[in-house]
């Protein structure tokens, strides 16, 4: 859990002191993470400790500790990384390797992609699968090795110091938001000291204190070697819940950075928060469930009953996901806090949505010249939303239920949407889709039994949808397209069936029995 609030009325000197402070910890920050990622995979606690040891002279004991703990999970965050990177030039790989064997123009099935489109084309994908079996190398030597590739600050940022007309950036201005951004000005919490914390001190009547470095302890106007500042800060979200754990002298870290944009000071106050206690599935499900389609730029909600009938009209709650990543990030966060809110309006106890990733599913290799298709699965905030979602339910004490994405937006909008579309209401393939998420995840078919021939009731005028039972295997999977009548794809007497005139039938004969011959006709009745 985090929460964040601006220090406002700072004086000059405050500032001052703030920026002297963060770049001292900034460059102790640097060295210690190029210690770090010089040791690798040799990396140890004798290390640890002695990399800590080295820092504690330059700063102090607490800020250390909080200086190599950073660095080294920027490190395990860096090696992550590295390997969803192998991973995605590995599916690259294959995508391409596979799309080479096949003849040029053949056409894919079942979403599985055919060969590429002209020569041309096949000769450019030829030369760009070296130049990836090439990447792919190199990663994995520096993965063996224990190499990795890390820029203190961003590496977005430091291109753009080659770049700075096309970011419409002074390079006084640039060297503002490097250096801010390469500060360091965090600390971990510590259960059983005053306030949760001894490095960045805040008191519940707001009062910020920072514990200076040894080098810059003159600086001090408090005792102990302590900075005080300013001014009051005050967290008008979830201010309750901070209050009671510094009261209680709970574990909080804080982080204090510079917004060169807006030239403001924030503190963020963080904290861990216990696991969630997992409920059963028929308790969550006892007041109904609302079903929740995420696309790229709303979410298509719609609240069912315990038997899987809509009830009420569709909600939809849009977000913008144009600008920076702040403004991104609240966007997402109004809009599931409007998703959560109507949720506890209705009384309902659990949210379905579909358990969407596209981390190695969105590159060219895998779409093709798909482009606006990529780009649609791009900017559909999936982790993001995910993870918002989750923390923001365990606060309102609402369950999630991740449901399995296939099929549900093709078979809402084929059995759902006409269906609940009505002359004051038009339902769109996403509100349709959501009924489908919902229906899934209280364990029911999502496609529709269809009425029975008006004529018998037989299934000789066609197929009849979900007949399985509920406990049948694969029931919502597709069905074969067996030839024949049954399935309407090819008339009687026709495909491999032609002359079992039986197969149609529901006694299960088969061309085993063999094939019906009709006798001549008498010549009286």
């Amino acid at each position: 859990m985090a929460v964040r609030t601006r220090l406002k009325h700072l004086t000059p000197v405050d500032e001052q002191v703030l920026r002297l402070v963060g770049a001292h910890l900034g460059a102790l920050a640097s060295k210690d993470l190029k210690a770090r990622c010089r040791d690798g995979l040799e990396h140890s606690a004798d290390t640890w400790a002695a990399r800590k040891r080295d820092l504690t002279t330059a700063s102090s004991s607490r800020w250390a500790g909080s200086i190599t703990k950073a660095s080294h999970d920027q490190w395990a965050l860096t090696r992550r990384g590295q390997l969803a990177h192998i991973q995605n030039l590995e599916a690259g790989i294959r995508t391409i390797a596979h799309r080479l064997s096949l003849p040029v123009g053949e056409k894919g099935f079942r979403g599985v992609p055919g060969g590429y489109r002209s020569r041309q084309e096949w000769f450019a994908k030829s030369r760009r699968l070296h130049v990836l079996e090439d990447r792919l190398a190199g990663e994995q030597a520096d993965r063996e090795a224990g190499i990795v590739h890390v820029v203190r600050g961003g590496k977005r940022l430091a291109r753009t110091r080659h770049h700075l007309d096309a970011a419409q950036l002074t390079e006084a201005r640039w060297r503002r938001c490097w250096e801010s951004e390469r500060w360091f000005l965090a600390a971990d919490g510590e259960s059983g000291k005053r306030y949760g914390n001894e490095t960045i001190r805040v008191s519940p009547e707001g009062e910020v204190s920072i514990k200076l470095p040894a080098p810059l302890a003159h600086l001090a106007n408090a005792p102990h070697g302590r900075y005080v500042l300013a001014c009051r800060v005050t967290f008008p979200h979830r201010g309750a819940e901070w209050a009671d754990r510094i009261e209680a002298n709970r574990a909080v870290a804080y982080r204090i950075h510079l917004d060169v944009g807006r030239d403001r000071w924030y503190v963020t106050a963080s904290w861990q928060i216990p696991p969630t206690q997992t409920i059963p599935l028929a308790s969550a499900l006892a007041e109904g469930v609302i079903g929740v389609d995420t696309n790229a730029d709303h979410l298509a909600a719609w609240r069912l009953d315990v038997h899987g009938n809509p009830i009420g009209s569709p909600r939809r709650f849009f977000y913008d996901l144009s600008g920076t990543r702040d403004h991104r990030d609240a966007q997402v966060r109004h809009a599931l806090t409007r998703l959560l809110n109507w949720a506890k309006t209705c009384g309902v106890k659990a949210i379905a949505i579909e358990d969407l990733d596209f981390g190695a599913e969105k590159t060219r290799e895998k779409h093709g010249r798909k482009k606006r298709f990529r780009q649609l699965i791009s900017g559909m905030p999936t982790g993001r939303l995910r993870a918002r979602l989750t923390s923001m339910t365990d606060q309102m004490s609402i369950a999630i239920i991740a449901v399995d994405p296939a099929y549900t937006s093709k078979w809402g909008a084929q059995h759902w949407q006409q269906p609940l579309t009505c002359k004051t209401r038009e339902t769109t393939r996403h509100d349709a889709a959501a009924v489908a998420i919902g229906r899934r995840a209280q364990g029911h078919p999502i496609r529709r039994r269809t009425a029975p021939p008006h004529d018998d009731r037989s299934d000789r005028r066609g197929h009849r949808t979900a007949q399985a039972r509920s406990g049948a295997p694969g029931r919502e999977g597709t069905r074969p397209r067996i030839p024949g009548p049954r399935t309407r794809c090819a008339g009687p007497g026709c495909g491999a069936n032609a002359g079992d005139q039986c197969a149609q039938h529901r006694s299960g004969h088969t061309a085993e029995h063999g094939f019906w011959q009709q006798d001549s006709f008498p010549l009286s009745l």
